[in-house]
């Protein structure tokens, strides 16, 4: 994608943001914008009166969570060339650094920008359905996390002061009961939301034939690839889930085990890991796998990867060619 003439980094706070231009070796231009709607259009002049063409110009930022919307969904409204990369890729990328400020944020990272334009992956927005699908499943993990803490708590005083307890469970009933029917009700939101919106339920069937696929899981799926259009494949996928395991060697010396990056995504991981579980269960191909490879020696975590493994290619070629699943039967 080596196509453009000019980079500006830009580095996001929750107020405003600071933008430079990178001009040369050590030589920047610098500006900073009100967070907002206005702010961003004021970039948008100044980007112009420094001659950065929108088709020129490639626009670098880190992910800062929703600090960036307001900046994104405007720049992509004048179709600018967005990249939105992970901070820690653009901090590894700086080597040993002096001293930090967000005027020097944004040039390193405008740098990063010019120094590697050929990785650029331009930003695809996701749209409401996945942004509110994102927002409904974030508040559900929260309120069962909250109903888990709190009755967990209360539980470990059961065998060691009854009175207590009874006055804590009392305490708390009504809160679990609420939290309860919060459940409820964002699982109802979800189903009525994925009613609602025809592709992303054909999506969302593919990923649910396959045998340990859950419905929340399918969900979390469809949002962190945004429809399954952010990954190219299925090995791709697989490796941000940290299911595809890596070399780990140099020289004679270091003969390291393959073993998966530390820098997956851990929630999907999880919810993997309790699918590779249930498939094991109910899918007879999977558990004769399971079994012949425990039965030769190896490990139990490493073949509930390569499992785990299987899942996310089965999903992708569901997805893909917008089929069910079929499961085998072994003989």
């Amino acid at each position: 994608m080596d196509k453009f003439t000019q980079f500006i980094g830009i580095d996001i706070s929750k107020e405003y943001f600071d933008a430079s231009i990178y001009v040369e070796v050590n030589k920047y231009k610098h500006n900073q914008f009100a967070n907002t709607k206005k702010g961003v259009l004021e970039f948008m002049k100044w980007m112009k009166s420094e001659g950065c063409s929108i088709d020129n110009t490639l626009v670098c930022m880190e992910h800062t969570g929703i600090y960036k919307n307001i900046l994104v969904r405007e720049l992509q409204v004048k179709n600018c060339n967005i990249w939105v990369e992970m901070a820690y890729k653009i901090i590894r990328s700086s080597g040993i650094q002096r001293g930090k400020n967000d005027k020097v944020d944004s040039a390193r990272i405008a740098l990063y920008a010019k120094k590697n334009q050929e990785e650029a992956t331009l930003f695809k927005a996701s749209d409401q359905v996945i942004d509110k699908m994102q927002a409904l499943l974030g508040q559900r993990e929260m309120s069962i996390a909250h109903k888990t803490a709190m009755s967990t708590r209360t539980n470990e005083l059961k065998d060691f002061n009854v009175d207590l307890y009874k006055i804590l469970c009392t305490n708390e009933k009504a809160s679990l009961k609420a939290l309860e029917e919060m459940i409820k009700s964002i699982d109802n939101q979800l189903d009525i939301l994925l009613k609602e919106h025809q592709e992303i339920k054909e999506i969302y069937d593919c990923v649910t034939s396959v045998v340990g696929i859950g419905p929340i899981t399918a969900m979390f799926l469809i949002c962190y690839t945004n429809r399954f259009t952010s990954f190219d494949d299925a090995r791709q996928l697989a490796s941000y889930c940290g299911v595809v395991p890596f070399e780990y060697t140099s020289g004679k010396c270091v003969k390291g085990k393959p073993k998966v990056h530390f820098m997956s995504n851990k929630k999907l991981k999880k919810l993997l890991h309790m699918c590779a579980l249930s498939s094991i269960r109910h899918d007879p191909e999977i558990k004769s796998y399971y079994e012949r490879k425990v039965g030769d020696g190896k490990h139990k975590m490493l073949v509930l990867n390569n499992v785990r493994n299987k899942l996310v290619q089965r999903i992708c070629a569901c997805v893909e060619n917008r089929k069910m699943y079929v499961m085998k039967q072994v003989a």
